[in-house]
């Protein structure tokens, strides 16, 4: 029953996207006003350009901080290189991704399309359904 349980029933859809040019600050306050771990960020054209994650948002403020300069934007600090979840993979698949993996959060594709995001929350909660 678990192993037919796809990503595509956990997934958040109503995504928070930043764009290339948002002020780090901005990035950090969204985020954590819609209490998630990270965002994708979208080019022009609506594609991933990258991610952009608490530990990025972290990185930023303690360099800011250590040496004295302004934050800049999401582009200069976001992750471009994100492995992404199909959107009809099998949550017990991601589950053991999630397993041997720091990231908290993966961008869902449908085909070339961005979709969604699933967190390690998302798929705890889809695993202990049957429980």
């Amino acid at each position: 029953m678990l192993a037919k349980i796809t990503v595509k029933e956990y997934m958040a859809k109503n995504l928070v996207k930043l764009k290339k040019d948002t002020d780090v600050i901005e990035a950090i306050k969204l985020m954590l006003d819609h209490k998630i771990t990270s965002a994708p960020v979208v080019n022009e054209t609506g594609t991933l350009a990258g991610m952009f994650s608490e530990k990025d948002g972290i990185e930023v403020v303690l360099d800011c901080t250590y040496n004295q300069v302004l934050p800049g934007k999401v582009v200069d600090f976001m992750t471009t290189k994100s492995l992404t979840v199909d959107v009809n993979a099998s949550i017990l698949e991601l589950a053991e991704t999630f397993k041997g993996s720091t990231v908290r959060s993966f961008p869902v594709f449908d085909e070339d399309e961005l979709v969604g995001m699933i967190s390690r929350s998302d798929v705890l909660r889809a695993l202990t359904t049957l429980y």
